[in-house]
């Protein structure tokens, strides 16, 4: 990440014509507010920040296309959002079909925009041209200002995108660029509350893809000073005191795999990269492999993310093995006789997989999966090519990569001869659960649920509070295996683990089967302290790296007990932080000076689960009535892999400043 040292103003239109003519009108806005989930996903704080996305998205494809090199993010009070860029700026001149300006025409219509035709764009992640008119329908208020051909030109909506007037030209400009800016809808998102991080690190990860494109976020949702939004093009030239980011990255997807590697030890020096145009299809390619038994493969086409892959990700897998197991026969390397599977080249690997297409399909509006068949074949034959070249050219690396693959795969032997004992195991005593755990009575899965308990103590005192009909109980001794580095067959012979596997009921590895769990609720249930923090992580992790079906199911949680017992008098309450307790007492109303309340309130410090008796364990933390569960996400297991990569990986640095910077957050107790 770099800050740029001079100040860039927006550009003049190059490239190509860019006008009315190119707007391609396809149909109306109707069915948006209606069912919004069709077109964001979900009216979550996904879809939330989904709106962020797709006004972006049209700024950074104006950078993609070269039209563009600065692009601004910002936060403002009121909940509102402002996106602007340096860009040619959206056209104002009347629309034939239409009868109204091209602004207004994007901004009211569905699927009408310069994606479909025209002389618009080249690559674009907006294809389906819902993008600004989606989030103009599910706002309460947008403004649109637009500087080109001299001019500065503003258009306002509002109640779900109605125009309020029309263009209105304020002045002369010698700028070009357009200016976004938003309301969400409190009638359709239920909770409207941005999450910086979240924006921060899916913008950072755009700016890598962007090379040489500025891009800055500003947070100024609690600035409380003048915002003249229509005095500076960009807000950052105001210098506000408020928190902000720039990035500016020149290596691409290079950089992009420097930085997802930064806590890890890399296995070879160099990176591989190839950027090459086959069949109307560009690919770009970056890869490293680390000393990690996990991988990490980024997808992307037209800059868009794709969390769930899609044909250029299976033409890379294909490549990928294909090409290593010709190396190693070609190569006749001394004591290497492999013959790899897909898994065994994926161990270990950072990459980075993009392309960019004219036509482009995706499956869903979140455009989360590719679905373009022939992105397949561009992907397979560059990458095959450009990488069986750095094989050759770069030896060192080669036999790094090789020596990783061959150690993936006698670990994979290894595995399944670990794991097909277990089963083997289990079948010869009829699927024998494991005798420390508590099993429920009822057979129905979406009955039953599992309390993964810290200790023998906390065990035994939950397994007295359940409800046997419903809730089953799984005692773990101690601190369970590190995953951050564990290959299965060592997790396996780990009896906690091998506890758990059995308990779940889902196998493990190549022969997991979400249909056979056997708890539909996952519930871990550990100390409210740093120890029970950290087995909690690591329970996480061995979920997020083991079993990632069931976090993505929503089987797993959280269970929330309290910290604190609180008492006076016959009045009994619970606190689960320190901020809550203080407002217990104060309900309670100690101190106060009339006879009812100057009773002193009684005080308990759950140190641990072990601690509370079975009615107490019942009442704060088993009973559905009562308790706290929290909802494990994708996002949460993989935040705690990440801590775990940090705090277990080989990067002694990164550890050090880690603990450096939360060790003030611990609570510790003495």
């Amino acid at each position: 990440m770099a800050t740029p040292k001079k100040e860039m103003k927006p550009k003049t239109t190059k490239k190509g014509h860019y006008g009315a003519d190119d707007i391609t009108v396809l149909e109306g806005l109707e069915a948006v507010r209606r069912r919004p989930g069709m077109y964001i996903g979900t009216t979550g704080l996904e879809g939330l920040h989904h709106l962020i996305w797709e006004i972006f998205d049209n700024s950074r494809d104006e950078a993609m296309g070269g039209f563009a090199d600065t692009v601004e993010v910002a936060l403002l009070p009121g909940n509102r959002i402002r996106v602007a860029d340096n860009g040619r700026g959206i056209p104002v001149d009347t629309h034939k079909k239409t009868k109204v300006s091209a602004l207004e025409t994007i901004m009211t219509t569905l699927h009408a925009g310069g994606k479909f035709g025209g002389e618009g764009y080249k690559y674009s992640g907006g294809l389906h041209g819902v993008g600004v008119s989606v989030v103009n329908a599910l706002s309460t208020y947008v403004r649109a200002e637009v500087h080109r051909d001299g001019g500065q030109y503003v258009q306002e909506y509002k109640n779900g995108g109605k125009a309020v007037a029309k263009v209105k030209k304020l002045g002369s400009s010698k700028l070009h660029g357009t200016i976004i800016t938003f309301e969400a809808d409190p009638e359709i998102f239920p909770e409207i509350e941005y999450n910086w991080k979240t924006i921060v690190e899916h913008l950072r990860q755009q700016a890598y893809l962007v090379r040489s494109m500025h891009l800055t976020i500003l947070d100024a949702r609690e600035y409380t000073g003048k915002i003249d939004d229509t005095k500076n093009f960009f807000l950052r030239d105001q210098l506000l005191p408020v928190p902000s980011m720039t990035f500016y990255f020149e290596g691409g997807l290079t950089s992009l795999i420097s930085f997802q590697n930064r806590h890890l030890k890399a296995m070879h020096k160099n990176i591989f990269y190839v950027e090459k145009e086959q069949d109307d299809v560009r690919v770009e390619v970056a890869l490293q492999y680390v000393d990690d038994i996990s991988a990490r493969i980024s997808a992307f086409a037209n800059n868009i993310y794709n969390p769930e892959g899609g044909m250029h990700i299976t033409g890379f897998k294909t490549a990928l093995t294909r090409t290593l197991n010709n190396y190693v026969k070609k190569a006749n390397i001394k004591g290497i006789d492999a013959n790899f599977t897909g898994d065994d080249v994926l161990e270990g690997l950072t990459a980075v997989v993009s392309v960019k297409m004219e036509e482009i399909q995706f499956e869903g509006q979140t455009k989360s999966k590719l679905g373009s068949v022939e992105a397949r074949g561009a992907v397979e034959s560059v990458f095959a090519s450009a990488f069986s070249e750095f094989l050759e050219e770069n030896p060192n690396d080669a036999k790094a990569i090789v020596t990783k693959a061959v150690l993936a795969m006698k670990a994979r032997k290894a595995a399944k001869a670990a794991k097909d004992s277990v089963l083997r195991k289990g079948a010869l005593d009829g699927m024998t659960l494991p005798g420390k755990l508590a099993d429920c009575q009822s057979k129905s899965a979406e009955d039953s649920e599992i309390f993964i308990v810290e200790g023998d103590s906390a065990g035994g005192s939950s397994k007295m509070a359940r409800d046997r009909k419903t809730q089953a109980i799984l005692p773990l001794r101690g601190k369970i295996l590190n995953v951050e580095r564990a290959r299965l067959d060592k997790m396996l012979a780990n009896n906690e683990i091998k506890a758990l596997v059995v308990a779940l009921g889902t196998a493990i590895g190549d022969t997991f089967n979400i249909e056979k769990l056997r708890y539909h609720k996952v519930i871990l249930a550990t100390d409210a302290d740093v120890d029970g923090a950290h087995i909690r992580t690591l329970l996480m992790t061995l979920f997020y790296r083991y079993f990632r079906p069931l976090v993505e199911g929503g089987y797993l949680y959280i269970a929330q007990p309290p910290l604190y017992k609180l008492r006076q008098g016959k009045k009994v309450a619970y606190a689960y932080s320190e901020e809550e307790k203080f407002e217990v007492v104060k309900s309670f109303g100690a101190g106060k000076n009339d006879d009812e309340n100057t009773a002193k309130v009684d005080e308990q410090r759950y140190k641990g689960l072990g601690e509370m008796n079975p009615e107490e364990m019942w009442e704060t933390t088993m009973d559905p009535e009562r308790r706290l569960l929290k909802q494990v996400t994708i996002e949460d297991a993989q935040e705690a892999d990440k801590v775990f990569d940090t705090l277990m990986g080989t990067d002694v640095t990164s550890r050090k400043n880690f603990i450096q910077t939360h060790a003030l957050e611990a609570t510790l107790d003495i």
